[in-house]
């Protein structure tokens, strides 16, 4: 049995050395670097072969890659890097990685064309100046021959490692068990579905309810599934922390063996040195990080269970940095645990292994109805007129003409712009033109002083590089507009944002790019909206796993003689004061009580402590951290008694576990519409225009969902028992009735 590797991939394994450096440096964008190697290509004589393709092998190692170029009368094999600034900079080891690239590619020719001898060149292509810098030397065939049998013979090892790793895999996984001696009520039937999905290579829309284990129901047929299909990874996403917990849990539950296990979490998270800068001399743990990797990732390896602790047990017992030893193991693991950004994000580190690496990967999301935000937000672009401002007054002189054009194309627009907020067809090309230009400047800037960006600079450059990105991909499914802080006259400043409005082109690819992607969640009703804004096939086929809940479980009531709307919100405070008390003293317990705002949750839970003091009740905070709110959950004990106020949407709206008599009832005083705004009202008339269905696009079914994801805190297990009022004169109508689940019984009384 053979090991695939590319090139690249060999070398970076082998030849790779000292510190992890991650000092700024303006590189060259793929597009660029694109476009350097094809102007170098166009530079040489008739003959020249460019995008050579090239494999060989050694032992169980097939080796294969794509060489730059080759020119056969010269006899020179060319390895083409772009760069930018002083080629002096280049760190030693840089340079030693591209040598072993072009040696290994270099034997490849010679054994495929029967060469005796070769001359081999690293052509330094400045994107700055379109100048080259050729290094070569000349090797005969043997000795490249031994360098090649070389890197191969240091990473056989780690591929036979790897080969018996994946035969032991396989083999559990094919005898893995289920962990419970029967299914939940509907979980046989998610699972089929997602073991159907991934044999026939497509992906599922999958509306499953609280309660059932849908996290185990998708991971055990995919694990099932594993060798059959052929896969090399599967990525579980979750939007939140405790859906990644969730799937570690259900990972552990599976007695599977072999299998290695990764949970990525965000570098502010995994930095043990947070106050230190991501290079040798700053850090202790990026100093030498390359020459202590190869011990640390074979100890990892053999760990398996890679959770953030052990990670961090086993990064620090070698002394490497926690965060880029988990970016290392993802390439060795076979059950990525991350967060939607992982594989949906413009850079998503994950996307970019499997396509380098040509992975068969099937993909998991969790919670999916909260994939249109965060990837509307992956695909938007801000800046903030404030922070330019700030930025010129100390930024270096040789910027200061180009920071200024931005500003004066920026002000020109909100002197012709009358009103606070507008929305336009396209964004100005004069601003995109002076945008492009400093981006240039400050990027020529840091190539002659690398070590001189501060933190306004930096996070100014990286947000006119993204806006300037986002204005190259802007279609119908973007928005341009520019906001106007409060001020007076022309010296108002303003914020400008390319926002994403519909993710669909940038998610559809990656979802084509996987054998097989399932979304799940106990919302992704109405079918269509998320097919449209996802960018899923029309033909995606969709389930709706049964419940096992009863209606008899759950008192669901429509308090029609209220409205929450803002007009009538202080009309409807004490009503909702008193119904809450009404089913308190009917059936004492835990309850929580969900608002559409602060300020709304703050006036009620104000007027029911006047009138109930014996009633204890604790209020969600603005801005709570983890300690706050995990003592808001603690409130929820069993026996206790008590009434927790939570905004709508919030953190206690979804994603928390509360079975039984922890909580038994909710009142939810809000449509959970969206807030009425300008930016919300293109929105609707986007929609409108893409999907004819403007307002439900916009405000009714985003606001439904977090509705519906709120109730289903109450009913966790068939044993539970509760009641949700649902308290606004809307809740009665048809149309909103139809979005709410199926297995409801709803009392419009």
């Amino acid at each position: 049995m053979s090991y695939g590797v590319a090139v690249r991939a060999l070398c970076e394994f082998t030849a790779k050395g000292g510190d992890l450096d991650l000092r700024f440096t303006p590189a060259p964008t793929a597009q660029e670097g694109i476009a350097g190697h094809s102007l170098v290509a166009s530079r040489r004589g008739p003959g020249y072969q460019a995008e050579l393709c090239l494999s060989g092998e050694f032992g169980p190692l097939r080796v294969r890659g794509r060489a730059d170029g080759y020119d056969p009368h010269l006899n020179r094999l060319e390895e083409v890097k772009t760069y930018r600034g002083d080629l002096q900079r280049m760190p030693a080891n840089h340079r030693h990685l591209h040598w072993a690239q072009v040696k290994v590619y270099g034997w490849l020719l010679c054994q495929q064309q029967a060469l005796q001898e070769i001359e081999l060149a690293l052509v330094y292509f400045d994107i700055g100046s379109q100048k080259e810098t050729l290094l070569t030397e000349r090797y005969r065939a043997e000795d490249l021959r031994a360098f090649f049998e070389e890197q191969c013979q240091r990473f056989i090892a780690w591929a036979e490692q790897e080969l018996i790793h994946g035969q032991a895999r396989n083999t559990a996984l094919e005898a893995l068990a289920f962990p419970h001696t029967r299914f939940r009520h509907g979980q046989r039937q998610l699972a089929e579905a997602v073991y159907k999905a991934v044999s026939t290579g497509c992906c599922l829309m999958a509306q499953a309810p609280t309660g059932i284990g849908k996290t185990l129901g998708t991971l055990f047929p995919l694990l099932k599934a594993f060798a059959r299909q052929g896969l090399d990874k599967v990525f579980f996403l979750a939007a939140k922390t405790p859906g990644r917990q969730l799937a570690l849990d259900a990972l552990q539950q599976l007695d599977s063996g072999p299998l290695r296990v990764l949970e990525l979490v965000a570098r502010d998270k995994a930095c043990e040195y947070p106050e230190n800068a991501c290079h040798g001399e700053s850090c202790p743990l990026a100093q030498g990080f390359y020459d202590r990797l190869p011990a640390a990732r074979e100890a990892a390896a053999q760990r398996r269970w890679l959770d953030r602790n052990a990670l961090r047990d086993v990064a620090l017992a070698h002394q490497v940095c926690p965060y880029y030893l988990a970016q290392e193991m993802a390439r060795w693991s076979d059950v990525v645990v991350g967060d939607y950004n992982y594989y949906f994000d413009s850079s998503a580190l994950l996307h970019g292994l499997a396509t380098a690496n040509q992975w068969r990967v099937s993909v998991l999301v969790d919670e999916a109805h909260n994939l249109v935000e965060r990837a509307r937000k992956m695909y938007s672009a801000e800046l903030d007129q404030a922070s330019l401002k700030a930025l010129r007054k100390h930024a270096p002189a040789v910027l200061k003409k180009s920071l200024e054009r931005v500003g004066r194309t920026w002000s020109e627009l909100n002197k012709e712009q009358v009103e606070d907020y507008r929305a336009y067809d396209a964004p100005p090309a004069k601003l995109l033109n002076a945008l492009q230009a400093v981006v240039t400047a400050i990027t020529d800037y840091l190539t002659d002083n690398p070590t001189a960006m501060d933190a306004a600079l930096q996070d100014f450059y990286f947000e006119a590089m993204q806006f300037s990105r986002m204005a190259e991909q802007f279609d119908s499914h973007s928005l341009f507009d520019l906001s106007k802080r409060p001020g007076k006259g022309s010296s108002s400043l303003s914020r400008l944002c390319l926002r994403n409005l519909v993710p669909a082109p940038f998610l559809g690819p990656r979802f084509a790019a996987s054998r097989s992607t399932v979304l799940f969640s106990a919302t992704l009703n109405p079918r269509h909206y998320y097919c449209d804004l996802l960018g899923l096939a029309p033909n995606t086929p969709w389930l709706e796993v049964d419940s096992p809940f009863s209606a008899e479980q759950l008192q669901v009531r429509v308090t029609a003689d209220v409205s929450t709307r803002y007009q009538h919100r202080s009309a409807s405070i004490a009503p909702i004061a008193d119904l809450m008390a009404r089913q308190f003293a009917e059936r004492p317990g835990n309850y929580l009580a969900f608002f559409s705002s602060y300020d709304y949750l703050n006036q009620v839970a104000s007027l029911f402590a006047r009138q109930q003091p014996h009633v204890p009740i604790w209020l969600q905070g603005r801005q709570m951290d983890e300690a706050e709110r995990h003592a808001f959950m603690q409130r929820f004990e069993v026996g206790g008694q008590g009434i927790g106020f939570a905004v709508l949407g919030g953190a206690f709206g979804e994603g928390i576990d509360l079975p039984g008599e922890r909580l038994i009832g909710a009142f939810i005083a809000t449509l959970g519409l969206p807030q009425l705004n300008p930016v919300n009202e293109q929105l609707k008339r986007r929609m409108a225009a893409l999907f004819g269905a403007g307002y439900d696009y916009a405000y009714l079914y985003p606001g439904l969902q977090k509705v519906v994801q709120a109730a289903g805190r109450v009913i966790r297990t068939t044993e539970d028992r509760g009641v949700v009022h649902l308290i606004d004169d809307r809740f009665a109508r048809p149309d909103v009735q139809r979005l709410l689940p199926s297995w409801w019984s709803v009392d419009s009384a």
